[in-house]
């Protein structure tokens, strides 16, 4: 029994490291060359779904479902409405304002904190990106850094406070 109680420990807290490692390749890859590699999405999104269906956390399978559904959901439709109306009124090439990396990222995020951690993850991250945005003067500001910062926020705020 004791065994069995500290590799469960033991499982639990390697994976979250794992986490913490491949949110960083990301925050670091959004940052330097905006686009974030699927190659560390996807195992952050595996390990998300290894860890509410086997660990105690702060949402459950269903609630994080709908979450992953619904944000990647609302993320594809605002960045479509973004793209038809940049595309609209100019008629070269333009970047869009929300590309696929930040589309799955925003259902990575649902999977790993649920609905209310997801709403809060896109509040802080919008904000602290738009303040960033403005202190600097920047014109595209990478999502990834502080949505995954707003989302270890909710995390702490989902555990701890609430």
């Amino acid at each position: 029994m004791n065994i069995s109680f500290d590799l469960y420990n033991i499982s639990f807290i390697v994976l979250l490291a794992v986490s913490a490692w491949l949110a960083w390749r990301i925050s670091v890859a959004d940052w330097r060359r905006r686009i974030i590699p699927d190659a560390y999405l996807f195992p952050l999104l595996l390990i998300g779904l290894i860890i509410i269906a086997f660990f105690p956390w702060v949402s459950n399978i269903g609630d994080s479902a709908i979450a992953a559904i619904c944000g990647y959901a609302l993320a594809a439709i605002i960045g479509y409405l973004f793209d038809i109306t940049k595309t609209k009124n100019h008629k070269h090439s333009v970047v869009a304002p929300i590309g696929m990396g930040d589309i799955k990222l925003i259902s990575v995020g649902g999977i790993w904190l649920g609905t209310f951690g997801l709403a809060l993850a896109l509040v802080i991250a919008c904000v602290s990106g738009m303040v960033w945005g403005y202190i600097k003067r920047q014109k595209y500001i990478p999502l990834a850094p502080f949505f995954i910062g707003g989302g270890i926020l909710s995390l702490i705020i989902n555990t701890f406070l609430l």
